[in-house]
């Protein structure tokens, strides 16, 4: 497997940055999250403990707090303005409710990074993480994930693969070699960490998405609010020409479809759980899963 190491300490300011203006334009986001949270109801927990990794402003929070009411809940970031946002999202959405004995009590704010929880081992009983597992390396994340797992504990996620934002990426090896769009992990090379980590009965699989701007700019814009700046390490140092951005911007007008600028997206769902004994977990609407080793690699 290809090593991708984004820099880490532009992940965080790049979405310390963001966090203000981020749900404004997170709407990739918002459906990944909703689906992720249809999948959890087909998993048979109920987990007394729940991990949002990557929580960002907190969107999902009060969503998981209301399905798991005795709950107690962490949400880590690796920005802390993006923790701030999250806090304060909280006890917006819990209302009066707030108010309640013990209610407060039941978030805790972690800062931190996948691949270095700051937790004990066996401590979380659920594990979610909403397009956020793509800025880490696989391999570290998903030990440090079935470490903090309790037996029986699960990990559900959505993140994204290498075919996303491809139109960004050609338009821009159009123009020069550096590389301006992150990398992100093949779902043959994201499972097979999550197995080599010790998660069970790991299921993984793709969902395409496409969203739609009336121009390339627009498009940049979103991202740049969103805080997914080009954080690979051989990235160009300093500030992008306008005449370079032009040629950008040309290229890209070459995959315009019926007046609109398409942004397409390769997200990748999965899941996994810490057990204690080996067994195959049904889903509860006893749908059939096909196996890792049964994907072809492409």
């Amino acid at each position: 497997m290809v090593e991708y190491r984004p820099d880490k300490s532009k992940v965080a300011r790049s979405f310390a940055a963001a966090a203000t203006k981020y749900d404004d334009v997170a709407i990739l986001q918002r459906q990944t999250a909703d689906e992720l949270l249809d999948r959890l109801s087909l998993m048979k927990i109920q987990p007394q403990s729940i991990l949002d990794l990557g929580v960002g402003t907190g969107r999902n929070l009060s969503l998981l707090q209301k399905r798991y009411p005795e709950a107690s809940l962490l949400a880590m970031d690796i920005a802390t303005d993006m923790l701030q946002q999250a806090r304060k999202r909280y006890r917006q959405d819990l209302g009066l409710k707030r108010w309640l004995p013990g209610s407060g009590q039941k978030l805790q704010l972690l800062a931190g990074d996948a691949e270095s929880i700051p937790l004990a081992d066996n401590s979380v009983d659920l594990v979610f993480a909403n397009l956020a597992l793509q800025w880490c390396e696989p391999s570290v994340s998903f030990h440090e994930i079935q470490r903090v797992l309790r037996p029986d504990g699960l990990l559900l996620y959505s993140s994204l693969g290498p075919d996303t934002l491809t139109e960004l990426r050609q338009a821009w090896a159009a123009v020069d070699t550096y590389p301006h769009v992150n990398v992100f992990y093949d779902i043959h090379d994201v499972g097979d960490a999550m197995t080599a980590s010790g998660l069970a009965d790991c299921v993984l699989d793709i969902e395409p998405y496409v969203l739609t701007y009336p121009t390339p700019m627009a498009m940049m814009r979103d991202l740049k609010i969103l805080g997914a700046r080009n954080v690979n390490q051989g990235r160009r140092r300093g500030l992008t020409g306008k005449n370079l951005m032009r040629q950008v911007i040309a290229e890209y007008e070459n995959f315009r479809i019926e007046g609109l600028i398409p942004a397409s997206y390769e997200v990748v769902y999965g899941h996994g759980w810490k057990l204690q004994q080996a067994g195959q977990r049904p889903a509860a609407d006893g749908s059939v899963h096909i196996p890792l080793s049964e994907i072809q690699r492409r």
